[in-house]
């Protein structure tokens, strides 16, 4: 195929892709995947399936970035860069990918 250069512009795409994949699976809104497997959604695991493949999606476009050294955390707030670091993804990420309070009292 030759010699191919690719944007850091690409990745940046592909990964807002990834994250909006995910946050879709998330909300259980209709995502490629419904398309793939539509039999699937009469069964119960369906809606964690999905999250699962969305989630790989997206810990695979940050390991590209990592390894080709593009910036990826400025996609997400500090708190969600924090989950995809951790790669696991928990209850945790799931109850509090969408928290934004950052103006709550900090009891010191």
């Amino acid at each position: 195929m030759g010699d191919m250069n690719v944007s850091q512009q690409f990745f940046v795409d592909k990964l807002e892709q990834a994250k909006i994949h995910f946050e879709r699976a998330l909300d259980c809104k209709h995502t490629e995947f419904d398309d793939l497997y539509p039999y699937m959604i009469e069964h119960p695991q369906f809606f964690w399936y999905k999250r699962y493949v969305a989630w790989s999606e997206l810990l695979t476009i940050v390991k590209l970035c990592d390894e080709l050294e593009i910036t990826w955390t400025e996609q997400f707030t500090e708190r969600q860069a924090e989950y995809v670091r951790g790669r696991v993804m928990s209850s945790k990420v799931l109850d509090y990918w969408y928290e934004t309070n950052e103006s709550r009292e900090h009891v010191g």
